[in-house]
């Protein structure tokens, strides 16, 4: 092989190697969140509980035995999945767009730094199921912000996804 081949040949595995290496990072780094850093969130959403599952939920599992998951705190931005995992939309610029999205039914996720992505969801089973929950709105609220969410992590066919517990409106 020639010098001129190996080369390219060479430039060209380098750029490859930086486009796998970049992959798992957040789409479109220049779209930032006004408000919080990665150290310093700008809020929290969610109680740390203090076992995986609420009582809602273990009683609507199956035999009373939900899926398995552990409790985790995530820092990470608010976004809206729709916009997110087809258009890579994030950050202040994406914020009016992703809280009308968001109001209208889309996922919530969030972002974190290395570019992970979590599904976000309330954690009692039968309130969110009746609509006694208030998370969506503070998702809402948050939207584009770097927050610090704690809540159980479950990982179906790949889809990570933290229920977050402490939004049952009061009656």
């Amino acid at each position: 092989m020639s010098f001129t081949k190996a080369a390219v040949a060479l430039g060209l595995l380098g750029c490859l190697v930086i486009t796998i290496a970049s992959a798992k990072d957040i789409l479109n780094p220049t779209m930032m969140p006004e408000k919080g850093t990665y150290d310093k969130p700008h809020g929290k959403l969610g109680a740390v509980p203090t076992a995986p599952w609420s009582e809602t939920t273990i009683k609507a599992a199956v035999n009373g035995k939900p899926l398995s998951g552990k409790v985790v705190t995530l820092v990470g931005e608010i976004v809206d999945l729709s916009c997110y995992t087809s258009l890579g939309k994030h950050g202040t610029k994406h914020r009016d767009c992703g809280q009308k999205c968001v109001k209208n039914g889309q996922p919530i996720g969030l972002l974190t730094k290395d570019g992970k992505l979590y599904l976000l969801m309330e954690e009692e089973h039968d309130p969110r199921r009746d609509g006694l929950t208030d998370f969506r709105q503070a998702a809402v609220d948050n939207m584009a912000y770097i927050m610090e969410v704690s809540g159980t992590l479950s990982t179906v066919e790949g889809i990570p996804t933290v229920h977050v517990r402490g939004f049952v409106k009061a009656k």
